[in-house]
């Protein structure tokens, strides 16, 4: 029988005991549960990361404006500012996370992973990895095993949805997913792959959703970029074996804590927060008065 990803010590335990690698696991969970084939799965694998790497090329290079206007190609702009804050391969980190999910808020394509409202991160950060540690796709269809697998635990003991559990669900879920499969690819044990969720988490804790006019664009966009930044900020602590001291179970627990307490308006209604700003209700009614379709009087 497979692991039913009930958690993550039992998670560990069973790889230890039956001697097999977070990413096969993942792989016999899909065969068991799902009657998917190991073959049919890692084409599966191949396609999605080919479209998360088309996602970022696209936001890259093609026009990137949204129906509300207030996506405009800022992932090309980062991506081509000449003055780099801390090095050009972190400002390429964040306009790739940036352009996957402007994709998304644009009607382009894109991977939800584990949801569309987070689908900059992992693009963002793997195929920035791989192209800095010349990895081949497989290493990184490996990873993305392993975020699956973190994400199955997360959503059992908390939630991925914004809707549910806030935007520390959504991104904060993907981030941690990142955060867990560089580690992986990078050679990892199993403790460092699970102290980078923790430490991920830890991070991301009590982040709302609060899109503006209830719309995934903002803030949802450039959070993206900052969960893409704190996953690789987490990988780094984790691979040098400083610990989250927090469980990674624990932490996890305390995020669905989090997210049960927190208030309507901040998941993903538009009701708090940014979305509940004067500049965020004034756009929300712009947006509202273009998209309504006016229909002639019946009489």
């Amino acid at each position: 029988m497979s692991y039913l990803f009930e958690d993550f010590k039992g998670w560990k335990e069973y790889c230890t005991t039956n001697n097999v690698s977070l990413p096969q696991s993942v792989i016999e969970y899909e065969v068991d549960q799902k009657q998917a084939t190991e073959e049919l799965m890692w084409e599966g694998l191949g396609k999605a990361y080919q479209v998360m790497k088309e996602a970022v090329q696209t936001g890259l290079t093609e026009e990137m404006t949204s129906r509300s206007g207030m996506i405009n190609n800022g992932a090309k702009k980062v991506y081509n500012y000449p003055k780099p804050v801390l090095s050009r391969e972190f400002q390429v980190l964040i306009s790739r996370a940036l352009a996957a999910k402007e994709v998304n808020s644009c009607m382009g394509r894109v991977v939800a992973a584990p949801t569309a409202g987070a689908s900059g991160i992992l693009p963002g950060v793997l195929v920035t990895l791989q192209e800095l540690h010349d990895l081949p796709d497989r290493s990184i269809m490996k990873g993305l095993l392993v975020g699956a697998g973190i994400a199955l635990i997360m959503e059992k003991r908390a939630s991925i949805a914004g809707a549910v559990g806030g935007c520390q669900a959504e991104t904060g879920s993907a981030a941690a997913m990142g955060a867990g499969a560089m580690v992986y690819c990078l050679g990892g044990n199993i403790d460092q792959v699970f102290n980078a969720v923790a430490i991920t988490v830890q991070c991301m804790l009590g982040l709302v959703c609060d899109p503006v006019a209830g719309l995934v664009e903002v803030p949802c966009v450039v959070r993206n970029a900052s969960a893409a930044a704190i996953a690789n900020s987490s990988a780094q602590i984790a691979l040098a074996d400083v610990s989250a001291v927090i469980p990674v179970d624990e932490c996890v627990e305390a995020m669905g804590e989090v997210g049960q307490s927190m208030e309507t308006r901040y998941k993903e209604t538009a009701m708090g927060g940014l979305a509940a700003t004067t500049t965020g209700q004034a756009i929300s009614k712009r947006v509202l008065i273009q998209d309504i379709e006016m229909l002639p009087d019946e009489d």
